[in-house]
């Protein structure tokens, strides 16, 4: 009759079995999660700046930057750009030429480790036909006046945004929308397009947006790829429409405000005023009785 033999939690062999596996468990979970952190990383500080095989955009394509870079040059770049420019670093100050003089932000995230996470990922993506970083497609269809209409939409609210982000006018202001002209806690969006330069980098801004409060707010609730066209249509047609009148917005909000003030003291005025006649009388009543008391 043959025996079974099963394996003891406490037997040497089992004991050693099984630590192997777990430490083999622990080395690929942690470096699917470096993986993966380093991906979601990249889509979202990254993607707004770079692609990876899908052209220069704001900052160079990053396919293949291990070919054309030394790798502790590039490690030291993604740490801190701004200390390889002010050092003079030769191939620092040309990308900055390059690029029109956008610098590209330090980020106090990017760590040793963390940059060469991403060099690995830009590598192993360079190495594709078709990396997922490769940015957005932009439509070349010429902007139609309805896209205009659908964009303005969106821009103030009157249609909200498909995954529940609040409307950019909570936070942005662009001229001739009416009113106090939108929200100041963000910029005047007015010339983003020509800050941009073109529907591709704004596209792709948009579709990955690079600064903390954007991040915190279309993290969860990314723009889908009709709205972006509508939005870039709308800030085309911004720029176009009146891209010098820049005071307008802020001088409706002065004079808005002022007009506000005179108001409510003109109310306090007439409710006030009364009231203190009215004190005014019970007081001299008051003492009128006391003093034709005292003469009795």
């Amino acid at each position: 009759m043959p025996s079974h033999r099963t394996c003891s939690n406490f037997h040497p062999r089992c004991v050693i079995l099984h630590a192997l596996l777990a430490a083999a468990a622990v080395l690929l979970l942690s470096e699917y999660g470096a993986a993966q952190d380093a991906a979601t990383f990249f889509r979202q500080n990254c993607m707004s700046c770079h692609s990876i095989g899908g052209g220069p955009l704001t900052g160079p394509d990053l396919k293949d930057v291990h070919k054309r870079r030394e790798k502790e040059w590039t490690l030291s770049f993604m740490m801190d750009p701004k200390a390889m420019i002010d050092k003079g670093d030769a191939t620092a100050r040309q990308l900055l030429q390059e690029f029109r003089g956008v610098m590209m932000p330090t980020l106090p995230t990017v760590t040793r480790a963390r940059a060469e996470e991403l060099y690995a990922l830009i590598e192993k993506e360079s190495a594709l036909e078709a990396s997922e970083f490769k940015g957005v497609q932009v439509d070349d269809r010429p902007f139609t006046a309805a896209d205009v209409a659908a964009g303005r939409k969106l821009f103030n609210g009157d249609v909200r945004l498909s995954n529940g982000a609040a409307s950019c006018m909570s936070c942005h202001a662009v001229q001739g929308i009416g009113g106090l002209g939108g929200g100041t806690l963000g910029p005047d969006l007015t010339t983003v397009f020509e800050r941009y330069q073109n529907r591709k980098n704004l596209s792709t801004w948009l579709a990955a947006p690079a600064t903390p409060t954007m991040q915190a707010v279309f993290k969860q609730t990314p723009l889908t790829e009709g709205e972006i066209r509508s939005l870039v249509a709308y800030f085309e047609n911004t720029l176009q429409r009146n891209p010098a009148d820049t005071s307008t917005a802020r001088l409706n909000f002065l004079l808005f405000g002022l007009g506000g003030v005179i108001l409510v003291l003109g109310l306090f005025d007439v409710i006030w005023s009364k009231r203190f006649r009215s004190v005014r009388r019970a007081l001299v009543e008051r003492m009128r009785r006391r003093a034709g008391h005292d003469a009795v």
